[in-house]
């Protein structure tokens, strides 16, 4: 049922932590992975790493991972990465919008417009020009997977995360509308919501020990996650194991919505 061998898949943001996690979790289920970033030199360190990994595949066939960068807040290199997606691999069956910003720390009221706009345009708008750009294909593939990478702060206030919890909540309700639109064509649309993990883009929370504190003691499992936890709930999406998830959100996050 978690069987991705024959798909293709891009991931946004996936040279390090979560979509990292993603990608190398679909490859040893079979997909070939699309690394994309910014930085071409880090998604090519990524891509060795699991095109070289002596982890034994699941399926017997380990898919490989190509390099694509992408900076998500220019529309015309997301539409690069889908024709280059497409001429080296072929038909895109999953899509991944993990990539996201979040230039900002402190009270909304003093967020500046341009820090603002960037977190909407980078965190919701690339997610909808992404999902435009692959949707027509599905429909005409008669399926696909579409994940998008929310956030526990899509479904609670924030006093220091305001603007970037808006976002993931406006993702949440993307992916809703996706999945009523498109369902019908055997397209899925489903959001994932971690909690705090222990990456690079919530360093600013895990490395503040009164953060930390608070966080994981309203945590039922008293830790935060890890980035290696997040791979299994997307391949279990993008595979049959989910073919009936469709408009769900799945919170990762050790019990602490709760």
């Amino acid at each position: 049922m978690f069987d991705l061998r024959g798909k293709n898949a891009i991931i946004t943001g996936s040279s390090k932590g979560l979509g990292k996690s993603i990608a190398t979790a679909m490859a040893l289920h079979g997909a070939n992975v699309v690394i994309s970033s910014r930085k071409a030199d880090v998604c090519q360190a990524t891509a060795d790493e699991i095109n070289n990994s002596e982890i034994a595949p699941l399926y017997g066939e380990k898919g490989k991972a190509i390099v694509i960068p992408c900076n998500i807040s220019d529309k015309t290199a997301l539409e690069m990465l889908v024709e280059d997606t497409r001429s080296q691999l072929g038909k895109i069956d999953i899509l991944v919008c993990n990539a996201a910003s979040n230039p900002f720390f402190g009270s909304i009221k003093d967020i500046p417009d341009d820090a603002f706009e960037k977190i909407m345009n980078n965190n919701i708008k690339s997610n909808h020009n992404l999902c435009q750009m692959v949707i027509p294909e599905m429909i005409e593939n008669k399926g696909g997977s579409i994940i998008v990478v929310s956030s526990i702060g899509g479904l609670n206030a924030s006093p220091v995360i305001g603007a970037y919890n808006i976002s993931k909540a406006a993702d949440i309700m993307l992916v809703k509308n996706y999945a009523l639109e498109f369902g019908q064509h055997n397209i899925r649309t489903n959001a994932i919501a971690p909690g705090l993990f222990r990456t690079d883009f919530a360093k600013a929370l895990w490395e503040n020990p009164e953060i930390l504190k608070q966080s994981t003691a309203t945590c039922p499992m008293k830790r935060i996650g890890e980035p290696d936890e997040i791979g299994g709930a997307a391949v279990f999406l993008a595979s049959d194991a989910g073919s009936f998830v469709n408009g769900h959100t799945l919170v990762i996050d050790g019990g602490t919505v709760v």
